[in-house]
């Protein structure tokens, strides 16, 4: 009661601090109570209220919530599941999800909901006909509004699974087709329409509202909509009685994208909601949006989109913002996965109940199922997830840029792991062939981590087994696709470089540049013996001046998988010359031993007249390569030696104040 309390005063204390408004609609945009535009960037709650098979990993054996829960009971009886379901509830979605998406960038969070949190069904009902209000939903509900207001985020409200269900993809409603649904029962769509008033009665004075998303993705034969638009007009008759303040979001049938008979609009404030997945993202493939919007002035949000790709997701998220389209994507948390910005991790006694309702193995006792059970909600709190910042990243940030960022510090001397290059757009950070899946529009699926680990990239990344790992690999590599890694150089110095490969039998070839300057010439890669099976294989020496240096990891013949790069310094005699930035500074020629030409590198603190020569053993000056004034700055210089005689040479830096010198070896 206190708790409930508090969070009504929240309500009014919010009210007076942001009594100037609401979101609406103005024309063909949404707008907040000062007039501002607002362009909705959101997440949907998507496995808390309700829970779908492929979020849980049950969809083979239980793919509505109803099975689940049936499942779960028969291993450790209703009062043990339900204690399950409270623990799940309380852990899922926490402040500090609400208060992570604020820090994100995000402004709005979408609420599936499961009208089972707020009344009971039809079915269970003691009066047919009257409706029982149960506290979980609102309370629930009520907790979340009070996080978003704090944090200033729009909360949508979207009755996800309506009483009896809205449609034949059960899982998406929970619908249980041994009853009435949502269409088949005037009692299950008079419910719907009281749990509308309920709500909107309940939040019609909260300026965080951002708005009530009637029906999520109806898919149900309705010659004409017909019977949609009827339920449409109560529901909003309903909410027009207790508030005005509101936006109402309306979803066509079919996934929410055929609004054949709902049109045009019949509130004046109103935007309509469509829903994209898997499809290319260009104009075309919201043109017919676009039509709606500008034929009827009336505002358009994609309230659901999601399940793909960075790459897929920054290009639709590109698109909606070019043509000022708010979004939601979906869901911000599922069970091992990739394409969330968290993964609930699978703990051993989840998969031991999974095992044996997929037949694998025999029934877990009570103790070890439950203890599974509660281990798997509190892992579902966002302080016991894996946060995938590269999801974030690529929805936030790489939407207004194409700079690329470290995924993590990379010092150098050190181990760069491969799976852990920069943060950033294909082309950018790294290259792959294949970065998103568009099968509604190519016909054909398409895996763009095809490891499905680690990071929602198009790099294709698997779990490791080398013994120095950080658990993961590239593999699946292809001609021409390359790493970008964001690096420090602790000191200036000769390095020596190795990869860390693996190749069952076909091998290939690598090289290694620094912002286009080649630091090796390609390095062929024999067969290991397997795709575990890993050895180090050398790619040379090389010099690097002290600072950042974005180093590029080029898969010039692909056949290998990738763990690793290390950077091990020679200590050669230029760690003298950091101990006075202002010398100049000489490295050692790369490649040496050479035939018939090397690369002589230095850098240069200060605007300097330089002069590069070369010397035989006698002192004698047989080339110079450099006479002239340079600015600071990182040079290379290529040296042929073709004419000379093998032996041992001598090359050196001068300037007014500096000479140095170095040995160099050239091979016949």
């Amino acid at each position: 009661m206190k708790s409930v309390f508090t969070t009504f005063i929240i309500f009014i204390l919010t009210s007076v601090l942001f009594a100037d408004g609401y979101l609406k609609t103005e024309n063909q945009i949404i707008v907040d109570g000062d007039g501002n535009s607002v362009i909705l960037r959101g997440i949907g709650l998507g496995g808390w209220m309700l829970q779908e098979g492929y979020m849980m990993q049950t969809s083979s054996f239980a793919n509505t919530q109803h099975q689940l829960k049936e499942k779960i009971a028969q291993v450790v009886g209703e009062a043990n599941r339900d204690a399950f379901y409270d623990a799940w509830l309380e852990n899922h979605i926490t402040k500090q999800d609400v208060d992570s998406l604020a820090a994100w960038g995000f402004n709005s969070i979408r609420l599936p909901m499961h009208y089972n949190l707020f009344t009971l069904p039809i079915e269970d009902e003691p009066v047919a006909g009257q409706n029982t209000w149960l506290d979980k939903g609102f309370e629930l509900t009520d907790n979340l509004l009070s996080w978003c207001a704090e944090n200033k985020i729009y909360l949508i409200l979207d009755l996800h699974a309506a009483p009896g269900g809205q449609g034949k993809d059960a899982a998406i409603s929970d619908y249980d087709d041994s009853k009435p649904s949502l269409w088949e029962s005037a009692a299950n769509r008079a419910k719907t329409v009281a749990l509308w008033r309920k709500l909107a009665e309940r939040y019609a004075n909260e300026p965080w509202i951002g708005g009530y998303d009637l029906i999520n993705e109806t898919n149900w034969d309705l010659p004409g909509n017909a019977l949609l638009k009827s339920l449409y007009l109560d529901i909003t008759n309903a909410i027009r009685q207790v508030d005005t303040n509101h936006i109402i979001f309306i979803e066509g049938n079919w996934f929410a994208n055929d609004f054949t008979g709902l049109t045009p609009p019949w509130d004046n404030n109103m935007v309509y909601s469509f829903h994209k997945y898997w499809s290319n993202n260009d104009q075309g493939s919201i043109q017919w949006m676009l039509n709606i919007r500008n034929t009827y002035n009336v505002p358009i949000w994609c309230g659901e989109s999601g399940e793909n790709s960075n790459t897929w997701f920054n290009e639709a998220i590109k698109l909606f913002e070019t043509f000022s389209i708010g979004w939601a994507w979906w869901p911000l948390k599922k069970i091992e996965a990739t394409s969330n910005p968290f993964s609930i991790k699978k703990p051993s006694g989840y998969q031991s109940l999974l095992n044996y309702w997929n037949g694998q193995s025999s029934k877990p006792t009570e103790q070890v199922a439950l203890a599974g059970l509660l281990q798997l909600a509190e892992n579902a709190n966002s302080a016991n997830c894996i946060y995938q910042k590269d999801v974030v990243d690529a929805m936030i940030r790489q939407v207004t840029t194409f700079e690329t960022k470290p995924y993590k510090y990379h010092p150098i001397p050190g181990i760069i792991y491969a799976s852990e290059f920069d943060l950033g757009l294909n082309n950018y950070a790294y290259k792959d062939k294949v970065v998103a899946n568009y099968q509604l529009s190519s016909g054909t699926y398409t895996a763009w981590n095809t490891g499905w680990a680690f990071r929602n990239d198009g790099v294709d990344i698997e779990n490791c087994n080398d013994i120095k790992t950080n658990g993961y690999n590239v593999g699946w590599t292809d001609n021409g696709e390359w790493l970008l890694f964001t690096t420090d150089v602790t000191k200036s110095d000769s390095y020596q470089v190795s990869v860390r490969v693996a190749s069952q039998d076909g091998g290939g070839a690598i090289r290694l540049s620094d912002n286009g300057t080649l630091l090796t010439d390609p390095v062929f890669i024999d067969p290991t013996g397997g795709w575990q099976t890993w050895k180090s294989v050398n790619l040379g020496n090389i010099q690097l001046s002290k600072g950042t240096h974005k180093l590029k990891l080029e898969i010039l013949v692909a056949g290998f998988n990738i763990n690793y790069l290390e950077f091990t310094a020679l200590n050669t005699s230029i760690e003298d010359d950091d101990i006075n930035p202002e010398q100049v500074q000489l490295f050692q020629n790369y490649p040496n031993p050479f035939n018939p030409s090397t690369n002589i590198t230095y850098n240069l603190v200060n605007t300097e007249n330089v002069e590069i020569n070369v010397f035989n053993t006698k002192g004698e000056k047989l080339r110079t390569l450099v006479k002239q004034k340079q600015a600071p700055g990182f040079y290379k210089v290529d040296f042929d030696a073709s004419g000379l005689a093998s032996g041992i040479y001598l090359y050196s830096i001068k300037t007014a104040n500096n000479t140095i010198g170095k040995k160099m070896v050239y091979l016949p």
